[in-house]
């Protein structure tokens, strides 16, 4: 990616974000809100009818823009399927994805609603259901240009990055890397023949809304293909008995929409481990950009990278006391 490429994505200004969202017939107010995202820049946009759009400007570099067109695709297919999701808008002809001096960008409508905090039971059992539908959706189609969630994407490239850009201090650089090497491989096993599909990626309360015409999945940005446990362990949240009814109310709900393996249950220690490994390797790839050295400021430091390395250990330890009753 070029350097200046890079810089005009970190000063893109309300000026160049409004001309780039008035085409195929829009206009706005000038009205807009700086939406939170560390990965792009997203904006609200208020338009002359009263309307309001959302427009993400994606980070260079990151997506090809046949990934990009993955994940519309995969939008389109839900919108037609009638699962809540904010599709994307047409911003070149009949085309989703544009740019403005050299930065691609897409539109899609902004939906009124409300984040939840948290769920109550008969809200997972309803998450559950609507989570199925995506699912669905998603295995009628591959998304050839995303990325295949497995340990050696999300762990081993991860670790491979945390080399190259050399950001972890000396007193504990060798032993994370060879704590995160040796899970990397004990893992790598349990995922040979599991099913994979198109699913959302990055599953969480974050990205839901609760509308009165029910939820509405946001942000598909980190979408993969992947085993579809994925899209319910965040939600499941940790490991106690609270999890664990949380975890058996998403399944009745899933469950009454669609087969679901519950021996892939198996790979959520194992995925959350790969998530510990991916996001120290997110941070280190983005640390040139001032947002992240701003929201992150400890990484880099000893006490940040020893914190890592103690919950890499005990991630470890919970991922052989998860598979205790089967060899691999």
């Amino acid at each position: 990616m070029s350097n200046t490429l890079t810089e005009f994505f970190y000063a893109l200004t309300p000026e160049r974000v409004l001309d780039a969202v008035e085409v195929e017939g829009r206009r706005c107010t000038g009205r807009f809100i700086v939406l939170n995202s560390y990965e792009n820049r997203v904006y609200q946009l208020e338009l002359d009818d009263g309307s309001f759009v959302v427009a993400k400007f994606y980070r260079p570099g990151r997506w090809s823009d046949d990934a990009i067109l993955d994940e519309h695709d995969f939008l389109e297919d839900l919108e037609v399927s009638e699962v809540g999701v904010a599709g994307p808008l047409a911003v070149d002809g009949e085309e989703t994805l544009s740019d403005v001096e050299g930065i691609r960008f897409s539109v899609c409508p902004r939906i009124g609603g409300r984040s939840p905090e948290d769920m109550t039971p008969e809200q997972l059992v309803d998450f559950g259901r609507a989570i199925a539908r995506v699912h669905a959706v998603g295995s009628i189609d591959d998304a050839p240009h995303r990325i295949r969630m497995a340990p050696d994407t999300f762990g081993g490239e991860g670790l491979e990055v945390l080399r190259e850009y050399d950001l972890v201090p000396p007193s504990v650089r060798d032993l994370y890397l060879d704590s995160a090497r040796r899970l990397i491989d004990r893992i790598t096993p349990l995922f040979e023949g599991v099913p994979v599909q198109r699913i959302h990626g990055d599953c969480h309360l974050g990205n839901l809304l609760r509308t009165p015409a029910g939820l509405v999945f946001l942000d598909f940005d980190d979408m993969v293909v992947g085993p579809v446990v994925q899209d319910l362990w965040l939600m499941i949240g940790g490991r106690d008995s609270w999890a664990q009814a949380r975890q058996e109310q998403i399944l009745a709900g899933y469950e009454s929409m669609a087969d679901f393996d519950r021996s892939t249950l198996t790979l959520i220690e194992p995925l959350r481990a790969m998530r510990l490994i991916h996001f120290a390797a997110w941070l280190a790839r983005r640390w040139e950009d001032p947002a992240f050295q701003i929201g992150f400021p400890g990484f880099g430091t000893e006490a940040w990278w020893a914190k890592a390395l103690g919950d890499l250990r005990e991630q470890a330890a919970v991922v052989e006391e998860s598979l205790s009753p089967w060899s691999v």
